[in-house]
């Protein structure tokens, strides 16, 4: 099956399209990992000032991925990027043990706004090939993961720069979207 033939499939097929928003501190790998999803040279990475949009063909989805910058002048506007999103995908940097605690706050208000809820969470846990960096189990304490009752969540290590873990993250994307497909079907919606 030529690209063609997938792209005809997916735009007749609107279920199959997925609006995912990439999250994080400044830093942290959020484009890097855009690019390595897109498979884009990933040796020249400039921070992101205002955002990134790319479609993504994943495992049969169109991915319309949206990274917006970290830093902390731009983080007051991400709520304007909620609407509609079907995963939040927020990336950490795991090595930057002094940032932990900023980053916890940060996804700790991401998760409590009310355009978000119920929204499935997974936290890349970058640069793993740091060996300063936590272990995946250890960022998801920092970020009191555990806490989190009001949606699914799911922690992948990952380095981003040569696309460790990161095919693993978008699986869980795909096997929650083709569940809530499923479950679709079984319940109605009202």
């Amino acid at each position: 099956m030529g690209l063609l033939s997938i792209l005809k499939k997916l735009r007749s097929n609107p279920d199959k399209e997925l609006r995912l928003l990439l999250l994080g501190l400044d830093n942290a790998g959020k484009t890097t990992l855009l690019k390595q999803l897109a498979s884009e040279d990933v040796t020249h990475v400039t921070p992101t000032a205002g955002f990134n949009i790319k479609s993504v063909l994943s495992s049969g989805f169109k991915l319309n991925v949206w990274d917006i910058g970290g830093q902390r002048k731009i983080r007051p506007y991400w709520r304007n990027y909620f609407e509609n999103t079907d995963i939040l995908i927020y990336v950490v940097d795991s090595s930057d043990h002094q940032r932990l605690e900023e980053t916890s706050q940060e996804l700790t208000e991401l998760l409590q706004d009310d355009k978000l809820r119920g929204v499935p969470l997974l936290v890349y846990a970058n640069k793993q090939d740091l060996s300063t960096a936590l272990p995946p189990s250890e960022v998801a304490q920092q970020l009191g993961l555990h806490l989190i009752r009001d949606r699914t969540w799911q922690i992948q290590a990952c380095v981003a720069t040569d696309g460790t873990g990161v095919k693993e993250g978008m699986e869980w994307v795909r096997k929650k979207k083709t569940r809530a497909d499923f479950l679709s079907l079984l319940i109605p919606a009202y």
